[in-house]
């Protein structure tokens, strides 16, 4: 069939290519998984039929990743920031105020994350053969993983050995296949896509997920087993697992288990009213806090430190701004603010840092990554009181994060010094601390 017409929306300084199918009553951003591209999908019939379906009873808003498919190519792999931020650029180009998201396999972290982070665009969620933290993709398969890409990648094979290997397919759909992956990627993107998929854990973030969300799982998906959709379902509030038949990871081809999927879909979102808490939501807590403020103060005298405090408070600000953070309030001698991207956090607190040193004082940041209240002016939660105690234990100078925010900046170039577990006051297990790398 013709596709429908492709469209570009603006996320950053790049251009994500999108189509539109259907009018339904309500929006169903579809996530896709490892590689697309909008155009050859359409060549392939089983996608076509199951773009079609889903477009019976919504409004179908489909992308391709940047650095794939038409999108535009990048330097690297785009982390799950950056693929937030591409969700939210479509989403807004196509007027879409809240939508459901359908996340296929490694679509699906990026779909809980963007839940927990925005839970007032996200009505549902519907990860199929999707994890918080990749079951097979592990240190010691990944090298073979990448070989054969590097050998094979853009004939077909890697797809149908690792995604369908149950699967029986003609010449033409062989063909078809090998198609979609030169088109999808080159061989050097799908390789660091490989590597970042490898490196995501979503698996701290899954408790504060607040919406209704239907895990869809092949009982023996030989790529993604069916212990990872089961691990999402334990820890996300109310979450629902429908179990599906076979061992392909792949389901198009498959026309039964096509309809079986979209069944299941519609009568969950159809069927859902309630609203979900928007309260609570997940976010990147940050404090900051001048070393030896109380002795620079008496050094200095009250009108020499009020001018430098103003002129910290000036810089701080300027980088909050820069990496769109949310001041929270000012604590004197330091600043709690929150961020929508751990990422930009990280690199906020780096430039916080370096930036005040001219002053001739020393910032220390701590972040966590959790589940916030928001209050009037203020927030409160487990993650506050965690981000509090990681920047007691940070040096001059020094960034220091949870192994929450480092695990979810996988691919972003950030470097981290291990800093070892520490016991937190007022918090029962452990907390596995990393520095930022000044560098990096």
């Amino acid at each position: 069939m013709e596709p429908p017409e492709t469209r570009y929306a603006k996320s950053g300084d790049l251009s994500i290519a999108y189509q539109v199918t259907g009018s339904g009553p309500l929006d169903l951003v579809f996530v896709p998984g490892f590689v697309s591209n909008l155009d050859g999908a359409w060549e392939n019939p089983g996608l076509a039929h199951f773009f079609m379906r889903l477009a019976a009873f919504s409004r179908v808003i489909r992308f391709d990743k940047r650095g794939t498919g038409l999108s535009d190519r990048m330097l690297g792999v785009a982390n799950l920031e950056d693929r937030m931020d591409d969700v939210r650029a479509v989403m807004d180009a196509v007027g879409s105020a809240r939508a459901a998201l359908f996340g296929i396999s490694e679509g699906g972290p990026m779909s809980l994350l963007f839940a927990a982070t925005y839970p007032e665009r996200a009505s549902a969620l519907v990860p199929y053969g999707s994890y918080a933290r990749h079951p097979t993709l592990t240190p010691d398969v990944l090298p073979q993983h990448l070989d054969i890409i590097d050998r094979t990648w853009g004939t077909g094979e890697y797809i149908v050995r690792f995604m369908a290997p149950q699967g029986t397919f003609d010449e033409a759909t062989r063909r078809t296949i090998a198609r979609n992956e030169r088109q999808g990627a080159s061989p050097s993107a799908v390789s660091a896509i490989l590597q970042m998929n490898a490196e995501i854990d979503a698996r701290h973030i899954l408790p504060s997920v607040r919406t209704p969300t239907l895990i869809l799982h092949r009982s023996g998906d030989v790529r993604v087993t069916i212990d990872a959709g089961q691990y999402i379902v334990d820890h996300v509030p109310g979450a629902k697992l429908v179990t599906l038949p076979g061992n392909n990871h792949m389901f198009w081809n498959e026309r039964d288990i096509v309809d079986r999927i979209v069944d299941e879909t519609e009568e969950f979102l159809t069927g859902y009213r309630a609203e979900s808490e928007l309260d609570r939501v997940l976010a990147t807590v940050l404090f900051t806090d001048i070393v030896d403020s109380t002795k620079r103060a008496a050094a200095l005298g009250d009108r020499m430190w009020r001018a430098l405090l103003d002129r910290h408070d000036e810089i701080v600000r300027q980088q909050l701004s820069r990496f769109r953070g949310r001041e929270v309030k000012n604590l004197g001698d330091g600043f709690l603010a929150t961020f929508d991207g751990p990422a930009r956090a990280v690199r906020c607190a780096s430039a916080i840092a370096g930036t005040v040193q001219p002053l001739g004082i020393s910032v220390r940041s701590g972040l966590h990554t959790g589940e916030i209240e928001l209050k009037r002016d203020d927030i409160g939660g487990i993650a506050v009181h965690v981000a509090a105690r990681v920047v007691a234990m940070a040096e001059p100078g020094e960034t220091l994060v949870s192994n929450t925010v480092r695990d979810l900046v996988a691919g972003s170039g950030l470097r981290f010094d291990d800093r070892g577990f520490h016991a937190l006051r007022g918090l029962p297990e452990e907390v596995h601390l990393y520095a930022a790398s000044p560098d990096g």
